[in-house]
């Protein structure tokens, strides 16, 4: 394994490489994005047991792990075209390569597949959060939190901000954020890729565990009907960690996939 670092999007990016020694014959490289809060190390032992047979190529997203925090919110679209600016600073990723997202990088990775599906081998959604639910509430949660900003000046604001996220979000994985990623987690999540993923036109593999409570496996099902042409694996007993909890089985069922193209 070897670590380096690279400036994307004049941010400083970290990012992990696996398989180098393998022989050009041995197939494309497998470009891995992982979820919100998580980085490239979470996703190591998976890497390792996929490296025997694929170069795979683990960026620490903008904002997260080693990477260099965000000044301005993003957008997923953001994140797709850093995505798309990466892989061509990346000599192993200029031609076709596969992309694996899991969660909130399954988004980033089902638009990449969408608005960059030349690049686009196979496509590999893990526990992929492509569908957003009460995206409305969410929205509206996005316009408060401007809203909130505008009473800055008051001396008791640091006070009902601290309220508001804790009483009105309500959600850990928002509050565990730095200041930095606040709005880019409210931008992520109001976006609802239901009605977008008919246009996911390269094949494509969806993993989900059946005891997932984050991304339910029924999400899965409904990827697997918009996506015309995709299969589905379900792991029995798997929840939306399964690259921590289970490295060895989602790392065999990937193999399976990409050794079948």
């Amino acid at each position: 394994m070897q670590e380096h670092q690279i400036t994307v999007k004049n941010l400083n990016i970290n990012y992990k490489m696996m398989g180098q020694g393998l022989p050009a014959q041995a197939g494309k490289p497998l470009l891995i994005l992982h979820g919100w809060g998580s980085n490239s190390d979470r996703w190591q032992k998976v890497a390792e047991l996929l490296s025997v047979q694929f170069q795979v190529i683990i960026p620490d997203l903008p904002g997260f792990g080693k990477s260099q925090a965000l000044e301005t919110a993003w957008s997923l679209d953001n994140y797709v075209d850093w995505v798309n600016e990466f892989s061509q600073k990346i000599p192993d990723l200029q031609n076709e390569f596969y992309v694996l997202g899991h969660s909130f990088g399954g988004a980033v990775a089902a638009k990449f597949a969408i608005k960059y599906n030349q690049k686009v081998l196979k496509l590999f959604l893990v526990s992929a959060a492509c569908i957003r639910t009460r995206t409305t509430l969410k929205r509206l949660l996005y316009g408060l939190s401007k809203v909130i900003k505008l009473f800055s000046f008051m001396p008791l604001y640091p006070q009902f901000r601290k309220a508001f996220y804790k009483f009105v979000i309500r959600r850990s994985d928002y509050l565990q954020v730095s200041e930095s990623m606040k709005e880019t987690y409210l931008k992520t999540i109001s976006e609802d890729l239901s009605y977008k993923l008919f246009f996911i036109k390269v094949p494509t593999v969806i993993i989900f565990g059946d005891k997932d409570t984050s991304t339910p496996v029924e999400q899965a099902h409904f990827i697997k009907e918009k996506v015309a042409n995709s299969n589905l694996t379900v792991i029995a007993g798997a929840d939306h960690t399964l690259h921590i909890k289970i490295p060895e089985i989602l790392a065999q069922k990937i193999l399976a996939q990409l050794n079948s193209v």
